[in-house]
């Protein structure tokens, strides 16, 4: 008990800040480089489409329904997910994660009917449940709330740059391998794409420790180090809840959860659909749309790491949200009026990503201010489960307005008023609470 209460003044900030350098490096990384391969597994149907969608004869309305059916399967899996790996620990459960999405992904080259299609992508949102809550409460037994947003914002660089990086490795993929011994562009497109995912899943195994106490490149001295800070970060949390109905009925968690179906209803938009928006917008070279789509990925990055680090640096978490929400939502409606300016839709896009996909690392440091244990895991999980509904309303929504009206304008325009909507739950939150 003396080591705990004396350890803090041994330690000088920079010693401190050192120690947490070097958790980042250990750490962060390999899990954002684990997010990209998963979003990627999981947005690259975006651009398949192109090829794919006259292949399998799929409509708008078709391929928005299939998209949309890997967030039922992720839905249904969530919650169990995240309470499995709270008890299993991280290693194991995030490597049974990566490496079945992977190989689920992979089999997506055999699909040959929409029903097929229905059921891979079904399969794939079942067995990549749990990794992004998962990761989050994950970090929370490393990281204290004041560290965490910037720390977060590193991790979900993966976001962005997977389309940052996939979108032009996606269009090459489908351009250069395109009737490559006799497969579809598409179709080599997810069998290269999903080998990562299941060798990152091998990696798992030796490069994450379950915990600060098993880290053998942390020194005694080092981890008490961060036992102390983690421990004097609880006792600063007033009310903080850690049974497991805390996670599940609490209303709070159900007001993250509606702020994040709005930020995913928007995201999934951009997402899923950039191809097609960039292809409507005047062009029709796949490798050029994969660079093009690239652009907005980049505002996103560079939002995520700037949002981030500023709302760390001042403690405060609700403004650093809302005026985000606020500029994505005007940009991505303003798009509406430039459908048809290849510039205007990339550079308005950008504008949104930046500021919408950018406040996300800000959001997703909530839960954990008044969430802990048990309650965390569940908590993170049933607040991800609740906004990937969208997933299934974002995807359907745009394929049927394509469908009917050739054009996913009032589509955007929903999906912004639902961002603009989600402010006044962040104003709900208590700024006592969640300002840490």
């Amino acid at each position: 008990m003396t080591v705990a209460t004396t350890r803090p003044a041994v330690l000088a900030a920079e010693d401190t800040a050192a120690i947490y350098r070097k958790i980042t490096w250990k750490l962060i990384p390999f899990l954002c480089l684990c997010y990209l391969a998963a979003y990627l597994d999981r947005i690259n149907i975006g651009l398949a489409k192109l090829q794919m969608a006259s292949d399998l004869s799929l409509s708008e309305t078709a391929f928005g329904l299939g998209a949309g059916l890997f967030f039922v399967g992720y839905i249904l899996f969530e919650v169990p997910s995240n309470l499995i790996l709270q008890r299993v620990g991280a290693k194991i459960w995030i490597a049974r994660i990566m490496i079945t999405w992977g190989l689920l992904s992979t089999a997506t080259l055999l699909v040959q009917t929409p029903m097929q299609f229905y059921i891979i992508r079904f399969l794939l949102g079942a067995a990549e449940a749990g990794f992004l809550p998962g990761v989050l409460f994950y970090l929370t037994k490393w990281f204290p709330s004041w560290r965490r947003s910037r720390i977060i914002a590193l991790f979900m660089i993966g976001l962005p740059l997977s389309s940052l990086i996939g979108g032009p490795l996606s269009g090459w993929i489908m351009g250069h391998f395109h009737e490559v011994y006799g497969m579809r562009g598409w179709q080599w497109l997810f069998l290269l794409e999903g080998i990562p995912s299941v060798l990152l899943g091998v990696m798992t195994f030796w490069l994450l420790p379950n915990s600060v106490e098993s880290a053998n490149w942390l020194s005694a001295e080092e981890k008490q180090a961060v036992q102390n800070d983690l421990d004097r970060d609880e006792g600063e949390a007033k009310g903080v809840k850690h049974r497991l109905r805390d996670g599940l009925l609490n209303i709070r968690v159900v007001m993250l959860g509606g702020i994040d179906f709005s930020i995913l209803l928007s995201a999934y938009a951009m997402g899923f659909w950039m191809p097609t928006f960039i292809k409507n917008a005047g062009t029709t070279d796949i490798s050029t749309i994969g660079y093009l789509t690239a652009i907005p990925s980049l505002a996103a990055l560079i939002g995520m790491l700037a949002i981030g680090s500023s709302s760390d640096r001042t403690r405060e978490r609700r403004w650093h949200i809302i005026v985000p929400f606020i500029i994505g939502a005007a940009a991505m409606g303003a798009s509406t009026f430039f459908s048809h300016n290849v510039m205007m839709t990339v550079l308005l896009f950008s504008i949104a990503q930046a500021m919408i996909i950018g406040a996300v690392p800000v959001f997703f440091s909530l839960p954990a201010t008044f969430l802990k244990g048990t309650a965390a895991a569940a908590g993170f999980a049933l607040a991800c489960s609740i906004a990937n509904i969208a997933g299934l309303v974002s995807n359907s929504v745009m394929g049927i307005a394509l469908d009917l009206t050739g054009s996913g304008n009032g589509a955007l325009w929903f999906f912004a008023v639902c961002l603009l909507l989600s402010c006044l739950l962040v104003i709900a939150l208590p700024a006592k609470l969640v300002n840490r």
